[in-house]
């Protein structure tokens, strides 16, 4: 075993060399904190697990990092792991912070985040936060359900107007639970302004202004599921250009 570790050691130092990352480089490295803690080495395997954390803070590398965290240090490893996340990648963080049960840092994290940073954010990763955040602090739930109905809009993706209309009224629900009018107001405003030509849209929208509108909507998630999960289970592939994790690139205007 020692033998292995020392070709392991050395596939991983040829990885590090190159210009990118590999899957390659991360299967060594993973192969390395295994044969580690089988030599008896388990503070070193907990710190390369670490090491790997740090530089790439998301839920699969925290699970990875508890693998190799006996039971009565985990409390502390846990706590380390969530200072860290602080400055992460935002997508990543939302992720690891709903996966892990910490609604308050979530809940900081996202006040924290500007409009535009949640807008820029996949449906796959916002929508679950706004599902979980809606009873317990329906402002910041209001903010990620409009933040989905922008990207829509902003992203011209006409086919999804529906599932944009009932993210704007979740968000509507939701500001008015938080006493926020004043903000759906504002987006309210902001949405005239910026959409008024789409003839499509505007008339839904209008309806959830004057409180009325469907109620039954399907989510973003459910529309799209709907259209390539089904093509992509019968026919067994996935559409050129598309991120397979995230509907809403779909390249087809």
């Amino acid at each position: 075993m020692p033998e292995a570790l020392a070709w392991v050691d050395r596939g991983v130092e040829l990885n590090d060399k190159a210009p990118y990352e590999s899957m390659a480089g991360y299967q060594l490295a993973k192969l390395k904190r295994v044969l580690l803690k089988k030599l008896g080495r388990g503070e070193e395997a907990i710190e390369a697990a670490w090491a790997q954390y740090r530089k790439h803070p998301s839920l699969f590398s925290y699970e990875e990092l508890m693998k190799f965290v006996p039971k009565p240090d985990r409390d502390f490893w846990h706590e380390k792991a969530m200072e860290a996340v602080r400055d992460g990648d935002l997508s990543s963080a939302i992720e690891l912070l709903l996966g892990t049960k910490e609604p308050e840092r979530l809940v900081e994290r996202l006040r924290e985040a500007s409009d535009d940073a949640l807008e820029d954010l996949s449906h796959y990763t916002t929508e679950p936060a706004a599902k979980k955040l809606e009873k317990s602090h329906p402002d910041v739930a209001a903010r990620l359900w409009r933040a989905q109905g922008m990207r829509i809009l902003n992203g011209k993706k006409s086919k999804y107007y529906d599932a944009a209309l009932a993210d704007f009224k979740n968000a509507r629900r939701c500001f008015e639970k938080a006493g926020l009018t004043t903000e759906w107001e504002r987006t309210v405003a902001k949405v005239s302004a910026q959409h008024h030509r789409k003839t499509a849209f505007m008339p839904g929208f209008e309806e959830i202004v004057r409180g009325s509108g469907p109620s039954t909507q399907p989510s973003f998630i459910e529309r799209a599921k709907a259209r390539w999960g089904g093509r992509q289970a019968k026919d067994g592939w996935t559409l050129p250009g598309a991120d397979p994790d995230d509907p809403f690139s779909d390249p087809i205007s």
